[in-house]
């Protein structure tokens, strides 16, 4: 899969990248199955990819299926001008398989003026793209729509590769921001604007206008559907966008690139550099580039934030979380359970909408350790493995911070009732692996709950009443999303009313809302008011800006009228 072909300034003509020695047969996965489908309460695929090869001719099927060596590893290029440009850097990010720490290809940074080029080919781009009919943007949303929905294997199995998902989680990656597009494609019935008659033969109408060049830092834990959260909203309402994937997992943004060639995005309108702070520091400070959007850590988040905002940019930036799910003893026990063990551990907890905090309310803490036993029957494995519940973390370093916030929990007093440290599948011992992990009578005052893990690590609290877990959840400082599992609608209700999260679950673990809607986190989790929220009519608003236009056509026009200093009298 990572023969990434070195061309220089060359329109793509065929799929992107090409086959690697051995490939693998899909088999029909069954993703936590035991657990009720836990991944489907939060709307992740679970499509059976074999059948889904088997079914799509117009798929070009060379692209790597194993977790096997590459024997010749290409470097990745930038994306400019629809065509994958050779970088002339000379310093370049290893890209390994988080399964096996092979080497898969070399990423670069970017240098300086490939990312202004990146920049001017956006700003060249722009007004013929803003002049473009919406009717015309929309029917490119069809067609990348559909070439989505071709390459929804090919786009997985990179993510696989490089992020470490399972299959069937990679899918849902690429589901989530399938949905987007579909979203966009209605910009025709979301974008209408306003206009009434104020005076005699004079009307007022307003109207939004994209804002220029636009840019997207993307985080490493969803290569595919966080891009797919800004390049449609931007570009179909008329902006050009320059995307900066994460360094460590480029490789869907590359292909999503590619399909925009081929869905019909004229040269110029999405472009993609590489690199780590020093492109960052690039976006945040190019005059140029108008709007912003992020989702990544809280001390990178709040740096972008008031970089770009000092900047004059409009910045969107989705920050850290410590997602808490309140379990009540009335709650359907067996849902509960393999809903928060779904949502705890899937993606190896390396989503920002993780449910990492469980707060048991009276007798439920009774029930912790039949979800030990749940979790003890997760399997780990690489992600293309049959029967793999979850995969390994990014990285070694993530590893490693991982087990060090599970050793801080016993040193503080906590307990560990399940243990995932050391654990690796037997033909995948060199991975970045941390197993499902789960730790009882934590305190809010340890270090395993105030910082946000971002792995495979359930953190317990026990409280007497739905009163004092309400009031926990709102004394931590984050406020993405927050769950209840009760069969009780007085309880539900009064737990939506008054707790202070952007997004809530009413018996739904991680309560991610779908793209007609927008992701509404709030506290320490967005940076600035929260008025700048991803998607749906928020998203809308973000990247564009209203013009209002008063006109006045006299009856009597034909005439000439003579001039006057007076302010004019709207009667």
């Amino acid at each position: 899969m990572f023969a990434y072909r070195q061309v220089c300034c060359r329109t793509v003509t065929s799929q992107f990248p090409r086959a690697t020695p051995r490939t693998a047969t899909f088999r029909r996965q069954q993703p936590i199955q035991r657990l009720n489908s836990s991944f489907n309460s939060t709307n992740m695929s679970t499509m059976r990819p074999a059948s889904t090869l088997a079914n799509s001719s117009t798929i070009d099927l060379g692209y790597q299926r194993s977790h096997d060596a590459i024997a010749k590893p290409k470097n990745m290029t930038n994306f400019l001008d629809n065509k994958f440009v050779d970088s002339a850097t000379s310093d370049w990010i290893d890209l390994k398989d988080p399964a096996t720490n092979r080497l898969l290809t070399k990423v670069p940074q970017s240098t300086s003026e490939e990312m202004k080029a990146a920049v001017d080919l956006a700003e060249k781009a722009f007004i013929p793209w803003k002049s473009t009919s919406i009717m015309s943007r929309q029917q490119v949303m069809f067609r990348l729509t559909a070439l989505i929905r071709e390459n929804m294997d090919r786009l997985a199995a990179n993510i696989v590769l490089e992020q470490g998902k399972t299959f069937a989680d990679a899918r849902g990656d690429v589901l989530r921001g399938l949905q987007v597009v579909e979203t966009a494609c209605g910009i025709t019935t979301q974008a209408p604007g306003e206009v009434l008659e104020v005076a005699k033969d004079m009307e007022t109408r307003s109207y939004r206008e994209p804002l220029g060049v636009t840019a997207a830092i993307c985080p490493f834990n969803f290569p595919a559907m966080i891009p797919l959260w800004s390049i449609p909203i931007a570009t179909v309402t008329g902006n050009t966008i320059v995307i900066k994937p994460s360094e460590r997992d480029p490789g869907a943004a590359m292909i999503i690139a590619e399909l925009c060639v081929k869905a019909g995005f004229p040269e110029g309108v999405v472009n993609i550099i590489h690199g780590g702070p020093k492109a960052v520091d690039f976006i945040l400070d190019e005059p140029r580039i108008k709007a912003l959007s992020f989702v990544g850590s809280n001390r990178i988040g709040e740096y972008i934030y008031k970089r770009g905002s000092d900047n004059g940019k409009r910045v969107q930036a989705n920050l850290g979380a410590k997602n808490h799910a309140a379990l009540l003893p009335d709650a359907n026990k067996q849902h509960a359970l393999n809903s928060i063990a779904g949502a705890a551990f899937g993606a190896a907890g390396q989503r920002c909408m993780a449910l990492s905090t469980l707060v048991s309310v009276g007798e439920a803490k009774t029930w912790l350790p039949e979800l030990v036993e749940k979790a003890k029957a997760l399997q780990i494995n690489a992600g293309f493995e049959e029967g793999a519940d979850l995969g390994p973390v990014i990285s070694p370093e993530s590893k490693k911070r991982v087990e060090d916030l599970i050793a801080s929990a016993e040193q503080e007093g906590a307990k560990i009732l399940l243990d995932g440290r050391g654990q690796k599948p037997a033909n995948y011992p060199d991975g970045n692996w941390v197993g499902p992990t789960i730790i009882a009578g934590v305190k809010p005052h340890m270090k395993c709950y105030t910082e946000e893990i971002f792995g495979p690590v359930l953190v317990c609290l026990e409280v007497d009443t739905i009163d004092e877990a309400i009031n926990l959840i709102n004394a931590n400082p984050y406020g993405n999303g927050a769950a209840v599992f009760t069969k009780s609608g007085a309880v539900a209700s009064q737990f939506q009313k008054r707790v202070e999260s952007g997004q809530v679950g009413i018996n739904v673990p991680i309560p991610v809302p779908l793209p007609m809607f927008s992701f509404t986190g709030n506290k320490a989790s967005i940076a600035g008011t929260g008025q700048l929220n991803f998607y749906g009519k928020d998203g809308l608003r973000f990247y564009t800006q209203w013009k209002t236009v008063t006109s006045l056509w006299k009856a009597e026009d034909a005439d000439a009228s003579e001039s006057s200093m007076a302010m004019p009298k709207l009667e």
